[in-house]
């Protein structure tokens, strides 16, 4: 909606645009300029001044240039055919003697969102790509990428993109970034710009005359050029060593990625990239920028999967200050966890442990599973900060620390003992639906060593009427009936209790079925009941896996400088593709079973119908076949099938078990990529099939990440299926 007075303030703009006495002062015309462009941005409509504005634009002065160039830019959608007079007045600009003016005129008419705009700029484009001044040529050049984009249809003009290869040998560096910039853009069908060897070492040698921002995008260039041995790789790292020192934090991200893209058959050149880099990172980590802080220790993290002893030594540098915001705060703990070592271990718990009583309830939860991941290996000294925390009885506090304790005692059975008599003496429950499942565990599983575990169950039995969490009601029931087999004189009446309310009075149908479940288990006789629900003693010898494996650099490097590590998801960003005369032999099974284990997971999708398998099966080509050294699984198909929904594997079609040959087609998810596979057993037409399973494998695209995952999780799901007899 146009303003109030807005058909006055144009008549008086266009009367005074059309007087001779104020065209004849520059200063007062261009005054007036000013205030129509001034007009436009504040929402009035003066595409009535067109003709006025396009006259205006025959002068000398280039900030009235400027001004008259925005407006018609501005306009020319809406004129169309007026626009056509004013492309004639920038066509007769492009040829003015000053170079400023043949670059205004050119950038703004490739700005023209009209039809048939192309065929009036092409020319000019071609002539500004030829110009001496290095100012037109920086125009012309993304001018070529503005034209493609007003007709991507078309056939791309082969001439154009020889002149855009030739100029990037310009002597003019902004004209050189600007061409990759274009080509990109034009060929992106094609795969976007070729770089070659001549063309990257051209690219490495101008490196030093770019700005930051342009050496960054280079950088990400390069990484589609492989050297073609270790004397050129070698030479190509020497030119980009003394970048992973620079004082701009992106050109040292950009540097290092594709430091360790290249050297990945040299993992000690990796490493010691990685040392090098640490110094940068560090300060990236201490900026003043909070944004460039997070990303700095975001990618700090990505760092330590693979050398957790890095940046051990600083781990001061990752405390915590006072004033910074909640989701650095989170960062810094979680890479403290990772930092701990024999020589300070005591001074990053005293620091998580002043974490504990921070105002934000979320902060100090989060400091209390901090001390708790630590307690997986310094269980002593977390036990002792843990129960002391007891005493502040703070609710968050509380039911952080019951869930800490719940998680230690699942990996560290030796702290039993001081957690139940710490659970005993904490005189507040928690109220929040995680704190209490944790402590219904507890009291659960270790009930018989915490005295007063009978009456606290009791407490949660009382007021089960008001409890809205299912989870919070199921939990109840598991624990009133562990603690039952083990304490039944005490809690047999509240176990009566509790069973017929969930029975005859709960409306929800998981909460009723638990305990229909349990109440005819109790049927069958305690010493079934404490078999099905109690389990096997675990083996004393053997223990958790409670520390990460160091990762190869492989597995992360990929996604290094992009926004996978901000947003703290392991898919990384595919890296540009490898030397295509590797992607088209089958892989042998030493190829895909010793390279590192950095498969991604298999992902759940829609399920694929069985014409659609049948149809892809006969279009690709297998990629992979190996022996999976164990014979097909003695068990019904239900339960195969049951066993691969598990591992997010969906299967097709299953012989019988006494069939031979035994056939089996499944297929699977890793992220994008889509695995087709056959299992076939006792064959007489192929040898490799009669001792053992053989698996073919063909991918819709080809992805050998993706099958080294797909046959990990076979092994596994063969592996569950042969230790069992049926699955409930």
């Amino acid at each position: 909606m146009p303003y109030l007075g807005c058909e006055e303030t144009v008549k008086e703009l266009k009367r005074a645009l059309s007087n001779p006495n104020i065209q004849a002062d520059r200063l007062r015309y261009r005054s007036y300029i000013t205030r129509v462009i001034r007009s436009m941005t504040q929402g009035l409509d003066v595409s009535a001044l067109f003709m006025d504005m396009v006259k205006a634009s025959a002068t000398v002065d280039v900030v009235q240039k400027k001004l008259v160039y925005l407006y018609m830019c501005t306009y020319a959608s809406h004129k169309p055919d007026l626009a056509l007079l004013a492309i004639n007045t920038l066509r007769k600009d492009c040829a003015d003697p000053n170079p400023m003016v043949r670059g205004l005129a050119l950038r703004n008419m490739c700005n023209f969102r009209m039809p048939g705009i192309t065929e009036y700029i092409q020319q000019p484009i071609l002539t500004g790509l030829r110009d001496k001044a290095s100012y037109v040529r920086r125009v012309a050049v993304l001018g070529c990428a503005k034209m493609h984009s007003l007709r991507p249809s078309t056939e791309i003009d082969p001439s154009i993109v020889n002149e855009l290869y030739a100029l990037l040998r310009d002597p003019d560096p902004v004209v050189m970034v600007n061409c990759l910039r274009a080509l990109e853009e034009i060929l992106r069908e094609e795969g976007g710009v070729v770089i070659n060897k001549p063309i990257a070492h051209h690219l490495l040698n101008r490196l030093k005359d770019l700005d930051s921002w342009a050496q960054s995008e280079v950088l990400i260039f390069l990484m589609r050029y492989r050297p073609r041995g270790d004397d050129e790789l070698f030479d190509v790292l020497s030119l980009l060593d003394e970048f992973l020192q620079s004082v701009h934090t992106p050109v040292m991200a950009a540097t290092l990625r594709l430091f360790l893209r290249l050297a990945a058959a040299h993992p000690a050149v990796q490493a010691d990239a990685l040392l090098r880099a640490r110094g940068p990172l560090l300060a990236a980590c201490g900026s003043a920028s909070r944004e460039l802080r997070f990303a700095g220790l975001c990618h700090v993290q990505q760092v330590l999967r693979s050398q957790p002893a890095l940046y051990s030594g600083q781990y001061k540098r990752f405390f915590c200050g006072y004033s910074e915001p909640g989701y650095i705060k989170l960062r810094k703990m979680e890479i403290l966890v990772e930092l701990v070592n024999d020589e300070n271990v005591v001074l990053v718990l005293e620091e998580l442990k002043s974490y504990c009583t921070d105002v934000s309830p979320e902060l100090a939860q989060a400091a209390i599973a901090a001390i708790g991941h630590i307690g997986r290996t310094y269980t002593e000294k977390c036990l002792d900060i843990l129960t002391g925390l007891l005493a502040l009885q703070q609710e968050h506090v509380t039911s952080a620390v019951i869930r800490t304790f719940r998680d230690l005692v699942w990996f560290c059975p030796q702290s039993i003992g001081a957690v139940c008599r710490a659970v005993e003496v904490c005189g507040e429950n928690p109220q929040d639906t995680e704190g209490k499942q944790a402590l219904l565990w507890l009291l659960g599983m270790h009930g018989e060593q915490i005295s007063s575990a009978p009456y606290v169950l009791e407490g949660f039995i009382d007021g089960i009427k008001a409890e809205l969490s299912s989870a919070v009601k199921t939990e109840l029931l598991t624990a009133a009936l562990k603690l039952f087999l083990c304490r039944p004189a005490e809690t047999q009446d509240m176990l009566g209790r509790l069973l017929h309310y969930c029975i005859d009075e709960e409306s929800d149908m998981c909460v009723r079925d638990r305990a229909l479940l349990y109440y005819r288990l109790l049927q069958c006789g305690v010493d079934e009941a404490r078999k099905i629900l109690l389990g096997p003693e675990s083996d004393p010898s053997m223990t958790v896996l409670a520390g990460r494996p160091e990762e190869p650099v492989g597995c992360w490097a990929s996604g290094f400088n992009t926004l996978g590590p901000l947003a703290g998801a392991d898919a990384h960003p595919d890296a540009p593709p490898a030397d295509s005369s590797a992607q088209h032999c089958h892989s042998t099974e030493e190829e895909v079973v010793s390279k590192p284990p950095c498969q991604p997971g298999l992902t759940l999708g829609p399920p694929l119908s069985h014409e659609a398998f049948e149809r892809l099966w006969v279009e690709l080509r297998v990629l992979h076949r190996q022996t999976l050294g164990f014979p097909p699984p003695a068990a019904p198909p239900e339960t195969l099938q049951a066993v691969l929904q598990l591992v997010k594997v969906q299967a097709l079609a299953f012989s019988r078990c006494e069939a031979r040959p035994w056939k089996a087609y499944v297929c699977a998810r890793a992220g994008s990529t889509l695995v087709l596979a056959e299992l076939l057993h006792g064959d007489p037409a192929v040898p490799d099939s009669q001792d053992a399973l053989l698996l073919s494998v063909k991918q819709r695209p080809e992805n050998l990440q993706a099958i080294r995952g797909f046959v990990s999780v076979l092994k596994t799901s063969a592996v569950q299926v042969q230790g069992q007899k049926s699955v409930t």
